[in-house]
This record gives structure tokens, sequence and C-alpha cells, in this order.
């Protein structure tokens, strides 16, 4: 029996432009500590992550130092926060919807795996509308790890219905081609996403800057190798 072709997204910085809403979340705790905000452009490349090395980093620009009940404390502030903000301006990135509706209609299912919560992940996703697309939506606490844990991805990919064989992830920063290529799945860069190191410097097997070039893509990796 033939596995379906599952297409694993990371989340922040992929499938869906949550740097408004997180850094806001982010300055929200940073202001209660009397410290000044982080602007969105120069902090975007510090998500991916997770809440808690967000806040971190948020943290080290002004100089400060937290123990660690302090930092589990503004990371709670910060998730309550940002749980009743979690949409007011996150956005599916363009092309999305239209390249997974053509996907779609060429057998393929559809899987999250990124770092952020379970719960927020699913609540964000249902909030944009999106959440019936996807087989699977697991976060850093569904498994007990995160990434670049190649079980993180193999598990999603399992839930999902698929195997490892038939599987392509989709992501825009280090975490995502480190899974990957630890679990043995080829991976699509995108290059509208959160990122220190640029992604094609991470060298994933295509590089798109587009949604709308995700189904090509796909088949480029999909499509049997011409025999010399």
């Amino acid at each position: 029996m033939t596995s379906a072709r599952i297409i694993v997204f990371d989340l922040d910085g992929t499938l869906v432009d949550t740097a408004p809403d997180l850094i806001n979340a982010l300055n929200f705790v940073l202001d209660r500590e009397g410290l000044p905000p982080v602007p969105l452009q120069s902090a975007r490349n510090m998500i991916g992550q997770g809440a808690r090395r967000l806040i971190e980093r948020g943290l080290e620009l002004e100089g400060r130092a937290a123990g660690v009940d302090d930092i589990a404390r503004l990371t709670s502030d910060f998730i309550d926060y940002y749980a009743a903000h979690i949409a007011d301006a996150s956005r599916p990135f363009e092309g999305l919807e239209d390249a997974l509706d053509e996907l779609s209609a060429r057998g393929c299912r559809f899987a999250v795996c990124t770092n952020k919560l379970e719960w927020l992940s699913k609540l964000l996703l249902d909030q944009l509308g999106l959440s019936a697309r996807f087989s699977a939506i697991c976060g850093a606490d569904t498994f007990g790890v995160s990434k670049p844990d190649p079980v993180f991805l193999r598990e999603t990919i399992a839930r999902a219905g698929g195997h490892p064989s038939a599987a392509i992830m989709v992501g825009d920063a280090g975490p995502d081609v480190g899974v990957a290529r630890h679990a043995g799945v080829p991976v699509i860069g995108v290059g509208f996403g959160y990122t220190e190191v640029p992604i094609a410097e991470l060298k994933p097997d295509l590089l798109i800057h587009h949604m709308r070039d995700l189904p090509a893509a796909v088949e480029s990796l999909t499509a049997p190798k011409k025999s010399m």
C-alpha cells in the first residue's frame, strides 16, 4: 500500500506571517518590565524557537538577564496575551490557499510541524479558517521534542497517515532544514520567513520565494528521475 504524499509545513514564517502579533506580545511583556519595545523589522528573525527563547532574546537586546522563575513568569504572561491577540494581524502568506488547493487536487495531504505550542497553533489556524486543511497539527509539546529532533518530524508524518519516504518538509529556517535532514526527508525552503541565517545558505533541496511556486517545487521533488 502506497502512503499518501504528505507535505509538512512549519507555521511561523512559512504558512502564516505571525510576526506582528508575536512581537506585539513580546513588547507587552517587555513594557511591563520597564523596557523599550523591539521594532518589528529587527525582531522578525528572532522568531522560530518558541516563546521562551523569544523572550530571552528580547531581554538580551537590552542587556538584561533573567532567572528561571522570571522567564517562566514572563512566558506565562506572554502566552496569555498572545492567545488573546493571536490573529489580530497574522495572515497566511500570499498564494498559500491556492497552492494548497492545487496540491490537494493532486492527492497531497498536509501537516504542521512547529516549535509553537500545539494548542496555540490550532487556535491560530482555527481563527484563520485553515485548520481543516491539515491532517495533523503538531507542536513542541505534542511529542515532548522540538525541531530539529527527527522524532518530531517522523511522528508528525505518522500522525498525518504518511511515511517519511513519501514526505516533504517546507520551512523558513535552520530548525526546518535540520529536522528534514536528520529525518531523511527532502526540504523546500521559503525565502520570505524568519531566519538570521539566509535560507539559501542552509542549502534546502529547493528554494521558493512565493507560495505560488510551491506546487511546481513539490512536483520537481517527486517526479521520477530520468535514467541516462
